[in-house]
């Protein structure tokens, strides 16, 4: 239960990180990418709290809902990089955060499906 609990306090954390830097991003793309980009972040972590209550077929759903997420985010976020929307010190770092993130989860869907 502990990876778990370290795997939602990391999406919490990447979402802190990153809602206030969205709102530096071009106006004219809020309501499109950025808007799928925080939707994606979003999606995963409630995957992740779903998952958390749930157990069997349930959790597994939940676990690939939230690598669906993930991997969505991760499109929205090399995009936001190439746009220099996120300096390279920037897409580091939260590269790095969903990098681990993805690491958890997919230890947790390892566990899970047995």
């Amino acid at each position: 239960m502990g990876e778990e609990m370290i795997v939602l306090n990391r999406c919490f954390d990447l979402l802190a990180w990153l809602v206030p830097k969205s709102e530096r991003f071009p106006r004219a793309f809020r309501s499109t990418v950025t808007r799928r980009m925080l939707d994606a972040a979003l999606d995963a972590q409630e995957s992740l709290v779903s998952a958390q209550g749930q157990r069997g077929d349930g959790r597994l759903a939940a676990l690939r809902a939230a690598d669906g997420a993930l991997d969505r985010l991760r499109l929205y976020l090399r995009l936001a990089h190439h746009w220099r929307w996120l300096s390279d010190g920037q897409y580091g770092h939260v590269s790095t955060i969903v990098a681990e993130i993805g690491r958890l989860l997919g230890g947790w869907l390892k566990r899970t499906r047995g």
